[in-house]
């Protein structure tokens, strides 16, 4: 693909601005992955933030980058991305980020991102810009995401049910208190896996369309690294109005409840992630 001609400084400035999204998602969607162990009292919110900040980071080490190649290669037509396709992509996301965030609402960093995408695309080059396989895998798991993580969920509680029909629920409590620390991590771990890679798609693609990289070479680096740490410090920061609304206000959990929704929901992120679909932390 041909770049265009896309300034240093430009360049610099809309990495800055899909780093500043990076953080937001984290900032956002922390209350995804620690709102469990929170209702349960597992952790308090200040623990439960900094445990999923590592477990988002750690997942630079599990995932390939199946997600970011989808985003920055398997969505839009990579002919028509330029800095104002870009640029709208992230403004039109990081505005409905912050409009969420100030009322607590639990919405979707990844599909305000994608539609600022696609979005853009439709603007500058019609639906003909658009790579249908790609987007409509992304739609379908719209729709199949929260089943699959419903369904998980449900059937996780239906046999621990049954393992400990004869446990007294002092005892249920005090295992899955322990149990639920774990899946707190691999919840943590898919989002990170996720989320973090269609912000590195973002940066690849405007790479790519300025020529900056070249379409066979692997993602540098340093963006990589630099959207993981964007990511984890993000949710260091944390959403505690959403931490409130997800985690107190949507449902009272105990510890067993919470470690089979934070199994159900991580299974379905590792599934996504590794057929490179990105998906919603919330809804799973």
């Amino acid at each position: 693909m041909q770049g265009v001609e896309i300034s240093l400084t430009v360049i610099v400035v809309l990495v800055a601005l899909a780093l500043a999204f990076d953080f937001m998602n984290g900032f956002h969607d922390a209350a995804n992955s620690i709102a469990t162990v929170v209702s349960t009292g597992v952790l308090k919110p200040q623990q439960a933030v900094i445990w999923a900040a590592f477990f988002n980071v750690a997942a630079v080490l599990v995932f390939q980058l199946k997600v970011a190649t989808t985003i920055g290669k398997g969505t839009i037509d990579p002919s028509i991305v330029d800095h104002y396709v870009i640029f709208g992509a992230l403004i039109g996301a990081i505005i409905w980020n912050i409009i969420t965030w100030y009322y607590g609402i639990p919405s979707s960093s990844s599909h305000a991102l994608i539609g600022g995408l696609v979005g853009a695309a439709l603007a500058k080059s019609g639906p003909g810009s658009l790579i249908w396989a790609g987007v409509g895998k992304t739609v379908l798991f719209i729709f199949i995401a929260p089943v699959m993580g419903f369904l998980l969920g449900s059937l996780m509680m239906v046999a621990v049910a049954w393992i400990c029909n004869r446990t007294t629920p002092r005892r249920v409590d005090k295992s899955f208190r322990r149990l639920q620390l774990v899946s707190a991590s691999l919840y943590s771990l898919g989002h990170g896996g996720n989320d973090a890679q269609k912000t590195i798609g973002i940066i690849w693609m405007l790479l790519l369309a300025a020529g900056v990289s070249k379409s066979g070479e692997s993602v540098p680096t340093w963006v990589i690294a630099s959207c993981y740490a964007a990511m984890g410090l993000g949710t260091m920061f944390g959403g505690w109005r959403i931490v409130k609304t997800m985690g107190q206000k949507i449902t009272k959990l105990k510890p067993v409840g919470g470690f089979c929704a934070e199994t159900g929901g991580a299974l379905t992120l590792f599934i996504a992630t590794g057929l490179g679909i990105p998906v919603s932390t919330t809804h799973t």
